[in-house]
Formats: structure tokens, sequence, C-alpha cells
């Protein structure tokens, strides 16, 4: 017997075309990126704006701190200049009160030896009592004079020496107090 042939397989029939299904919650979503995306700033431009402007506040910085540094130079110089002027009117005072206590010590010395002399011609001791009060009230004096010129002369050698400093304290109390 023969053998049966299979009848061929029937090819299935086409499907209709069908619209994909669309989720009703994905329409928001849908229309909300559409807003981000039309109402996103562009990014770019801020940042390019926002490094615009730290350029131009750091070259501000620079500047202001270039000017600061060369006022600091001057004030530093200045201070310098004080101090090497102070040191040159201390100097000059404490020579010239060098100097004078020179002078004194040579004019002392010259009293002194004629006060000896003095007292070699003494021939009673009532003369000598009345030599050393005459020399004890003149030396006495001398010494409150001499004391008295030092002291002025101390006190006008350390104002003239401080007058440079001083009006450099004033000046930087200025500029702290402007700066504030």
């Amino acid at each position: 017997a023969a053998p049966v042939k299979a009848a061929p397989a029937a090819k299935p029939a086409p499907r209709p075309a069908v619209a994909p299904k669309i989720n009703p919650l994905s329409k928001p979503f849908i229309q909300l990126k559409d807003t981000l995306m039309v109402k996103t700033p562009d990014f770019t431009k801020t940042f390019s704006d926002a490094m615009s402007e730290f350029q131009t506040r750091a070259k501000e910085a620079y500047e202001k701190s270039t000017e600061m540094a060369g006022e600091a130079s001057e004030f530093a110089k200045g201070n310098v200049e004080a101090v090497v002027e102070s040191g040159k009117i201390l100097s000059s005072g404490v020579q010239d009160i060098g100097k004078s206590c020179i002078d004194e010590a040579k004019s002392a010395f010259e009293t002194l030896t004629a006060d000896m002399k003095e007292m070699a011609a003494i021939k009673s001791p009532t003369e000598l009592f009345q030599l050393q009060g005459k020399l004890m009230r003149r030396n006495f004096d001398s010494l409150v004079a001499f004391g008295s010129k030092s002291s002025e002369a101390m006190v006008k050698l350390a104002n003239e020496s401080m007058a440079p400093l001083s009006s450099r304290m004033s000046l930087a109390a200025d500029k702290v107090s402007k700066a504030a």
C-alpha cells in the first residue's frame, strides 16, 4: 500500500495590524518630559556665566591684593626709614650727652684741683669748717643743676628719637581705622 501523504500544512492567516496599546499612565510622563525639555535652562550658558563672574571676581581680588601688597611694602619701607631716622637721632643725642658729661667731668676735676689748693692754704680748723660748708653748698647746687640738666636732655632726646616712630604708629592707626 502506498503511503498516505499528509496534506500540506496550512499557513496561518495573517493577523490584522493592531495599533500598540498606549498605557494611559504614560501620557502624563510624556507631557512632563516635553515640558521639562522645553523649560530646562541652558546649563552651559549658566556655567559659562558663573565662570565668567568667577574670573571677574578673581581678577578684582588679584588687583586689590596687588595694590594692598604695594601699600604694605611702602608702609614697611616707611617704617624702616622711621627706625633708621630714630636711631640717627638717638645716636647723635647720646654723643651730645657724652660730650656734655666729659665737659662736666673736666670742669669738676678743675674745681677739685682748685679746692685742694684752697684746703692746702688753710691755717686753722675754723677756716677748714667754713671752706667745707662752702664747698658742700656749691657741690650740692652743682649736683642738682647737673641732674636737672641731664634729666631735661634725656627727656628731650627720648621725645625726639621717638617722634619718627610715633608718627608711623599714628599713620598705622589711621590706616587700621579706615580699613575697619
